[in-house]
């Protein structure tokens, strides 16, 4: 129904007359206006109605209920306490950081105060004190150690573990000192105890007491 459009003072204008097609077009594209914002309607709905319980997931944070918990590194262990292939190869990487970097830098001279050995992996004694001494180079360089890092490395690891390991009296002590003259040789540690079993029975009868 056309209603005529009241103009300027009072007067009468023609009514605005839409052809059937046009309006047909123009109701068509209001009901697709209404279903999309009832569907976004529906949509807030559900989303307040259920919350995701894990909205951080793809961050993977740790600390929180059905997160999946970070992998982090072992922790850095003894050569000693290593068997097998994992042995060995964190000897040869040892021995990578020895010959390429270690020796070449604060090695020295070879001499009787200074001995060495270039078969110092079957030293266990050198071996264990160098692993540790390459751990801790690890631990001083890496930037969280902090400006000071390696200076610490100096002066509270490199120069006790050089000195206890090249020291005159030290485990390598019997082998090379002269650096033309290679040599090597284990020297022998202490032994078990030769003391009698029965002996050793009656000390600790005697410190647990007489019997009740």
């Amino acid at each position: 129904m056309l209603e005529p459009i009241d103009g300027p003072e009072g007067q009468d204008m023609e009514p605005i007359r839409v052809p059937e097609a046009d309006l047909e077009s123009i109701e068509a594209s209001v009901r697709k206006l209404m279903d999309r914002s009832a569907q976004q309607a529906r949509q807030l709905d559900s989303l307040a109605a259920a919350p995701d319980p894990m909205p951080f997931g793809g961050f993977g944070m740790p600390g929180l209920p059905g997160m999946p918990a970070p992998v982090l590194p072992p922790d850095p262990k003894p050569i000693l306490e290593l068997d097998g292939e994992e042995r060995e190869n964190e000897l040869d990487s040892l021995t990578d950081w020895v010959e390429d970097f270690l020796m070449p830098v604060y090695g020295a001279e070879i001499t009787t105060s200074a001995p060495w050995c270039e078969q110092w992996q079957e030293h266990l004694d050198v071996v264990a004190w160098l692993h540790a001494l390459w751990m801790a180079y690890q631990q001083h360089k890496d930037p969280e150690a902090g400006p000071a890092g390696m200076f610490v490395w100096h002066r509270d690891f490199l120069t006790h573990a050089m000195a206890a390991v090249r020291s005159a009296g030290g485990p390598l002590s019997a082998c090379q000192t002269d650096p033309d003259r290679p040599a090597h040789r284990v020297l022998r540690g202490p032994g078990r105890s030769t003391r009698p079993a029965a002996a050793a029975a009656d000390d600790t009868q005697h410190a647990l007491g007489p019997a009740a």
